[in-house]
């Protein structure tokens, strides 16, 4: 089993989910958070003072999802999140060790189908 975490564009987040949801992967976890890398925030002027602002507003997107399913995650990602612009955003992919379901005590690949 594998964790995705996807730092994306608000704006993506619809597209994405939908993209999952018919992929039959509709488990999933948003978080709202802020953040900066290559694109480095923005300036704003606001009555009459200038602001840098470089924590950005992101989606994180969480997934756990077994082996076979992992490559067609990732492309889903990509495929609805891609602008070519800085801020698209990063995947990350982690080793899940095990997942248990709390109301049936399934445990593995079963708690998360």
């Amino acid at each position: 089993m594998k964790k995705i975490e996807a730092i994306i564009k608000p704006s993506k987040l619809e597209a994405i989910k939908e993209g999952l949801i018919d992929a039959d992967i509709p488990s999933m976890t948003i978080s709202e958070v802020k953040g900066c890398g290559k694109q480095k925030g923005f300036r704003e002027i606001y009555r009459g003072t200038e602001f840098k602002l470089n924590l950005l507003n992101k989606i994180k997107l969480e997934c756990v999802v077994s082996d076979i399913n992992l490559e067609k995650v990732i492309e889903i990602i990509i495929d609805k999140a891609y602008t070519g612009e800085i801020g698209d955003g990063k995947i990350f992919v982690y080793d899940v060790a095990d997942a248990v379901r709390i109301r049936t005590k399934e445990r593995g690949a079963n708690a998360i189908k």
